[in-house]
């Protein structure tokens, strides 16, 4: 009987307090307790810097990634104001560092400090302080130096001041996460460059300066500046070589979300080109880097969507009764890069990921519909060129998907009446654990295997001329092949299928696999090996955890029938043929070479590859998939000429399975 647990009553209910709000439940504010969320506790410290030289104050911020995972930022704005608050009777420092919601942006919109802020709730210093091993705080302003040091939360030795004679103002954060917060806290370089890179783009004329300390303790640094913000990242991303020149607009709105709320400023920009090389959609909301996009993306889609469907529509683009055109269509020729600022956001989560302002949603796309209309009006040229490769877009999405489509009802059609497969000889059984598949070589093999089998659980399935290579083969000329798609639907699993632009094709299912055994059942020579090393390869890159899970095998067959006046013999190879005419001595016997499975008596089948009780079956496993891997690309890919050193320097180890009789 389980343990009776205690009462729920009133004096369960407690509150976390001080530091703890934050070292408990980190994921409330930042989003997780991985790296993730350590990521974005970094981030929270970057953005007050980022605020203070977008509102004029410094132009130049420095991050340092040190080897004992702590971090420093620094800036040189006005310097964070952690001197004594009459109005708040307590230090700033204490509001800042160690009170959740306190802070200087809470009236942007009525004009007051940092009128467009990356971070509005007060909550982005005092949570990462808490979240800190230790945080060390250097603020140069009025004319002091202020010092600070906290640890776990905590802060120690209150405020140092002193006075100082350095001219330039400023703020120095060095932190370090806390394991006992976070359970990972090693930040990847490419997290800081990226991060670096993507603020300057949307902060012109900001100097972000990283720098990433080495095991040897040196530095190496490397510096972010974009002087035309989008509009040079959008050039250097398209390249030279687009279809069209760069656009970049530019405004500034004014509204509200809801009738009852108050009016909130927007400042809108975008920068785009077409190109049929590179595409790139990026979305920026006061800086903030929108993975998720929100409101920004749904004004992007519907504006372009809209002004270039009315443009093929009037100008007579479209074919005789053709589907108009999708977003889809145009992303696949856009570069595109969206920084709006506001001074009342509605972020979708703490994270700042996706915002979802319906104003901001509304003038942005009123905005963009009539610069794309003036744009194509002035430039008729570039107008053809956008929409003749948008339909081309358009017109190969559409044949890709036909193709997909079919190629799934292919694969997903149930072996009936009305959907055969050619020659599939088929058991009794319904038994999956029981039921086994073999895969042979040609219409020969075929006859024989069909008729040594067991038809209670024994299936047969042949493989007709040469099987496409399928290493490298694209997955539109693999899923053409009609024997490729015979077996895959025999086997019932689906496939596996990794690629973006061909992930809707996946549909493996290990429940829907209709055999407990696929065995390749091929003959011993050169010939047979070919085949059966293009199956298997088949098998590895459609359907490659049937070879992890141990359902695939490889039935040997007897290349030697000795036969005696009271006992048959069979040889697999020319050492066992060897012992056994050993055994043998000086009776008298036959030898009979076996010439391929199709030449077999169905006896001799019966006897050996298709007898659970005597037969030989290799499992064929995938202990290390990378060998594997380089094996099939070696014996099956383009590389010609290290295909033949490989078989120069390794061939006489495989000399006794050569067939040169």
């Amino acid at each position: 009987m389980p343990k009776k647990k205690s009462d729920y009553g009133n004096d369960a209910i407690t509150s976390l307090k001080g530091e703890d709000r934050v070292r408990k439940r980190p994921a409330v504010i930042f989003g997780s307790d991985g790296i993730e969320g350590c990521k974005h506790s970094v981030f929270e410290i970057l953005s007050n810097s980022i605020d203070e030289a977008r509102d004029g104050n410094g132009s130049k911020i420095i991050v340092t990634r040190y080897n004992d995972d702590s971090i420093e930022v620094e800036d040189f704005g006005r310097g964070c104001p952690v001197d004594y608050n009459s109005a708040e009777k307590c230090y700033n420092w204490e509001l800042v560092y160690c009170e959740l919601y306190a802070g200087g942006k809470y009236n942007n919109n009525s004009g007051e400090n940092y009128e467009y802020s990356l971070g509005l709730n007060g909550l982005g210093a005092c949570a990462t302080q808490y979240a800190s091993e230790f945080m060390d705080v250097e603020v140069y302003r009025d004319g002091f130096k202020y010092d600070l040091h906290f640890e776990k939360g905590k802060n120690v030795g209150g405020l140092k001041k002193e006075e100082s004679s350095r001219k330039k103002t400023g703020t120095k954060t060095h932190w370090k996460p806390d394991l006992e917060v976070f359970t990972e806290i090693n930040i990847d370089r490419e997290y800081f460059e990226d991060v670096l890179k993507k603020q300057a783009v949307v902060n012109p004329n900001v100097e972000f300066v990283f720098r990433y300390q080495r095991e040897n303790n040196s530095f190496e640094e490397t510096t972010f500046l974009y002087e035309n913000g989008i509009a040079d990242y959008v050039k250097e991303i398209a390249g030279e070589n687009t279809l069209t020149s760069v656009q970049y607009y530019t405004a500034e709105r004014k509204g509200r979300d809801r009738e009852d709320k108050e009016d909130y400023k927007v400042k809108l920009s975008v920068a785009f080109t077409f190109s049929n090389q590179v595409k790139l959609l990026e979305y920026f909301h006061n800086s903030s880097f929108l993975e998720h996009g929100g409101s920004p993306e749904d004004a992007v889609k519907l504006a372009f969507t809209n002004q270039i469907h009315n443009y093929l529509k009037n100008n007579n683009k479209y074919l005789k009764n053709e589907k108009q055109i999708t977003f889809a269509d145009i992303e696949e020729c856009l570069v595109l890069v969206s920084s709006s600022f506001s001074t009342q956001t509605s972020y979708a989560n703490q994270t700042k990921k996706a915002i979802t302002n319906k104003f901001i949603k509304e003038c942005m796309t009123d905005f963009l519909k009539k610069e794309i209309e003036i744009y194509f009006i002035e430039n008729p040229d570039e107008a053809v060129k956008i929409a003749e490769q948008v339909l081309v877009n358009k017109r190969s999405r559409e044949s890709a998907e036909k193709s997909r489509l079919n190629i799934k009802k292919k694969l997903a059609g149930t072996i009936d009446l009305s959907n055969q497969v050619q020659k599939f000889v088929d058991c009794r059984s319904k038994d999956v654990s029981q039921r086994e598949l073999y895969i042979v070589e040609g219409d020969s093999a075929l006859g024989s295997v069909k008729m040594a089998r067991d038809a209670d659980f024994q299936a047969v399935i042949p493989v007709r001329g040469k099987i496409l290579n399928c290493l490298k083969a694209d997955y539109d000329k693999i899923f053409k092949n009609e024997i490729i798609t015979d077996i895959i639907k025999v086997l019932g699993c689906g496939v596996e299928v990794k690629t973006k632009s061909n992930k809707d094709l996946s549909n493996f299912s290990l429940d829907n696999l209709r055999w407990n055994k696929v065995v390749i059942c091929t003959d011993a020579d050169v010939d047979g090996f070919q085949i059966r090393t293009l199956i298997l390869t088949m098998l590895y890159r459609l359907t490659p955890t049937l070879i992890d899970e141990g359902y695939v095998y490889i039935a040997e067959s007897p290349l030697f029938e000795i036969t005696t006046k009271d006992k048959t013999y069979f040889a697999y190879d020319e050492v066992e043929k060897t012992r056994i005419m050993g055994m043998v001595g000086d009776k008298k016997c036959t030898i009979q070479r076996s010439k391929g499975l199709g030449e077999n008596e169905a006896d001799m089948m019966a006897l050996t590859t298709m007898n659970p009780e005597t037969r030989r079956l290799i499992k064929v496993t995938a202990d290390d998939i990378e060998q594997t891997s380089w094996m099939f690309d070696m014996l099956l890919g383009e590389n010609l000429q290290a295909r033949k050193e490989f078989i120069s320097n390794n061939g006489i180890d495989y000399l006794d399975m050569a067939d040169i009789s």
